[in-house]
């Protein structure tokens, strides 16, 4: 990388003389900027930028189950002709970049087959057998992931291999329990609107196939046979995790108690909505979320430690290279903490990236450099290819990337006088600290933000406060606890640090709770599409990765990206993909709820619509004038009908008044007149939301695409992007023949919301 820059530098000098033109000098200009970044070790990152590339390629383009031969010839293909382009970098380079993006879309393409397990394709009632492989508490009941042995007679090819259900019934079943039940199970939930977080295809990837409740009672069974070693394995340690979660929550107490332990376990059931919500608010959810922030504070806490006993030993300072040693026992440390953790996606990913940086001392490399961020994200991407598509690693990468790229104007020399007193060294220690958390957490919220507001809708304006006042205690008192009290835990003395941690941790949620007060403390904005964050995207790469002048490119798609995103599209009408329910804007302009939907989902329409309102206010009974036993009815603000059918009485009657009826249920064929979203529309597109356009309507639905993915089943439609809706002909609705039968909704309630919702940002 660093020969292409030099030779793209001397080619275009001589291109730079009196005869120069615009386009010569800015050739030259590019040359010395790839030159510079090629001596910094900044082209090598690239190689991850186009890995991922070949990835967002499989994930948004591929129709069906592509070759896993095709990309790794194509790459080697791609690969073959470098001994003969020494003299071309220019070449070279982007011959490189082509082999990544097919070795990317190669590992997409090898962890789809990997995980490839059954998904429940409707919703099924019957008899479940399984194991207990993992189990969270809640304030009440819990929820369970149960790996299969038998469901409602399924055969082992339709079966799913892993569930996850919620029990709201106390005493639970403990991990590694073989159980049978009653089990409601339904498909993984697709995306609630056009566009939003699509739980379906994250449960594939963790091979769950199907999601829901247990009914009645449960009883044990003795296994018929050993359960396998792997799963064994993860039943004892999740054993031991919610152990250990209620020895911290009764030491702490209260909701610090809950937090506490979430910091350590990362079991977050027993932290209530509204301690939920104030972290929220205070912009620091993502230090209950076991991330890069727990990963590199346990690596230093032992670190230091390790270092510190050492250098306490004359002999081993001076003959031991005790660095390399702390080093070597901070990676033991900070792996055994992931796997006691959870061993999570974020986790995992935030292990790779500590263990490249403790490797880097070991081989007497720079701990924090851009070419082991990018190392760090190839062996994610390798792994967890998915893991490209959600905020987690979005997020966490970003927010290193600019830390890294903005190193030396948040370090706080600024204020450190060579020469100055025991006073003055003092307070220029105390203001470089301050300085740099301040910058820290600026620096990390500007470069978190297109992902953070993608995915979430949300500002936190007061995250930089809430960071600022919380981190120290994190830093100080929390992490160094939480490390102590794991070591004093085998020995039983670990209750006193677990209050004192608890300490912490109350102090923490007393500045979230006085931040979550403030006046607009959580700001709403509507969402923008993959258009906008692509050039986000594109603006922070461009700012971060280069060393050189080369960073001034990033301008243009920032300033695009913030005028598309400023421009979002938003919808008069939404229908959930089942029909229960829709949301309408009134002659206010504000969403009005109609039907039923669940509060999850009118919680996600409304955050799309750029709507701080509570999901809760916005219900409608039946009774209320606007609803009945029959149906609900409202006026978008062009004055025309919108009808709700939920029972078939009411199909005549507003088959005739309303310009779009919706129902759970199959329209019949004389039900010309609206526009029809019904059963066999949802079915074939999912969720649907509608824009008036004049006398007609634009709309796009959650399968607009029309592509057959594994975590769900080709749609009858074609591809599309916003289009006319157009109502399926008189005919096809008569032919159904599940036309008496409305479909089945979710009724496992709240319990659903947490799997449904995208991950907590992560740094």
């Amino acid at each position: 990388m660093r020969r292409i820059g030099a030779r793209l530098a001397g080619g275009a000098v001589a291109l730079a003389g009196p005869r120069a033109t615009a386009l010569p000098v800015i050739r030259h200009w590019v040359a010395e900027g790839l030159a510079r970044d090629a001596e910094q070790r900044r082209l090598f990152p690239w190689l991850a930028v186009a890995f991922g590339g070949g990835i967002l390629v499989y994930f948004a383009a591929t129709d069906g189950a592509p070759s896993l031969a095709a990309p790794l010839v194509a790459a080697a293909l791609a690969l073959a002709p470098i001994p003969l382009l020494g003299a071309r970098p220019a070449a070279l380079a982007a011959v490189l970049a082509v082999a990544a993006a097919f070795l990317g879309f190669a590992a997409a393409a090898w962890r789809v087959s990997e995980v490839a397990a059954p998904v429940l394709p409707r919703t099924t009632i019957g008899p479940l057998i399984g194991t207990v492989e993992a189990l969270d508490e809640r304030e009440v009941g819990a929820r369970l992931l149960i790996r299969v042995e038998s469901f409602a007679g399924l055969a082992p090819e339709a079966r799913p291999a892993r569930v996850r259900v919620s029990f709201r019934k106390t005493p639970t079943p403990l991990p590694g329990d073989v159980v049978a039940a009653t089990a409601r199970l339904l498909p993984p939930p697709e995306a609630a609107r056009p566009g939003g977080y699509d739980f379906a295809r994250d449960a594939y990837f963790q091979g769950i196939g199907a999601v829901g409740s247990l009914v009645g009672a449960v009883t044990i069974r003795a296994p018929t046979e050993p359960p396998p070693l792997r799963l064994r394995l993860a039943a004892t340690l999740d054993a031991a995790r919610n152990g250990l979660t209620r020895r911290i929550a009764e030491a702490a107490g209260g909701q610090a108690g809950a937090v506490a332990a979430a910091l350590v376990t990362g079991k977050r059931g027993l932290i209530g909505p509204a301690t939920n919500d104030a972290l929220r608010a205070a912009g620091i959810y993502h230090v209950v979320s076991i991330s890069g922030l727990h990963m590199v504070l346990a690596a230093g806490v032992v670190f230091w430690l390790v270092r510190a006993l050492l250098a306490l030993v004359p002999h081993c300072a001076l003959l031991w290279p005790i660095k390399k040693i702390a080093a070597g026992f901070a990676m033991v440390g900070v792996t055994a903490y992931c796997a006691f953790s959870g061993w999570d996606i974020a986790a995992e990913r935030s292990l790779i990236m500590t263990l490249i940086m403790l490797g880097a001392i070991l081989v007497d490399r720079p701990a924090l450099s851009m070419r082991n961020l990018a190392l760090a994200a190839l062996i994610a991407l390798a792994r967890e290819p998915e893991g490209l598509l959600g905020p987690s690693f979005q997020m966490s990468f970003g927010a290193v990337a600019g830390l890294i790229a903005c190193a030396r104007l948040i370090d706080g020399r600024l204020f450190v006088r060579h020469g100055a007193g025991r006073l003055g060294r003092l307070v220029g220690s105390g203001l470089s600290a301050v300085t740099g958390t301040l910058a820290t957490t600026l620096v990390a919220q500007v470069a978190t933000a297109p992902f953070a507001t993608y995915h979430f809708q949300t500002i936190q304006p007061f995250g930089l406060v809430g960071n600022a006042l919380t981190l120290p205690l994190v830093s100080l008192v929390v992490m160094p606890s939480a490390v102590i009290g794991i070591l004093a835990y085998p020995f039983a003395l670990d209750r006193p640090i677990w209050w004192l941690m608890g300490q912490a941790v109350g102090g923490m949620l007393a500045v979230s709770h006085w931040i979550a007060g403030f006046e607009r403390a959580i700001v709403v904005v509507p969402a923008f599409g993959t258009a906008a964050l692509f050039l986000l995207t594109a603006g922070l790469l461009l700012a971060t990765l280069p060393a050189s002048r080369l960073r001034w490119l990033a301008v243009p798609p920032i300033l695009l990206g913030l005028v598309v995103a400023a421009r979002p599209d938003r919808y008069d009408l939404y229908v959930d993909r089942q029909g229960a329910g829709a949301a309408v804007r009134g002659p206010d302009g504000r969403l009005a709820a109609l039907g039923s939907p669940s509060g999850f989902v009118l919680e996600q329409w409304l955050k799309a619509d750029g709507d701080g309102r509570g999901a809760g206010a916005l219900i409608v009974r039946s009774g209320s004038g606007r609803c009945d036993r029959l149906g609900c009815t409202a006026r978008l603000p062009d004055g025309r009908a919108v009808a709700l059918v939920r029972d078939r009485r009411a199909f005549p009657e507003d088959c005739a008044r309303a310009a779009v009826l919706i129902t759970g249920l199959v329209a019949p064929p004389s039900c010309t007149g609206p526009l029809v979203i019904d059963r066999r529309v949802l079915a074939a597109q999912g969720a649907v939301a509608l824009r008036s356009d004049g006398e007609s309507f634009v709309a796009r639905h959650a399968r607009a695409d029309g592509r057959a993915v594994p975590w769900r089943p080709r749609s009858e439609h074609g591809p599309g992007s916003p289009q006319p809706v157009t109502a399926p002909s008189a005919e096809a609705r008569a032919s159904d023949d599940g036309a008496t039968t409305p479909p089945e909704t979710d009724a496992s309630g709240g319990d659903l919301a947490p799997g449904n919702a995208p991950a907590e940002p992560l740094q």
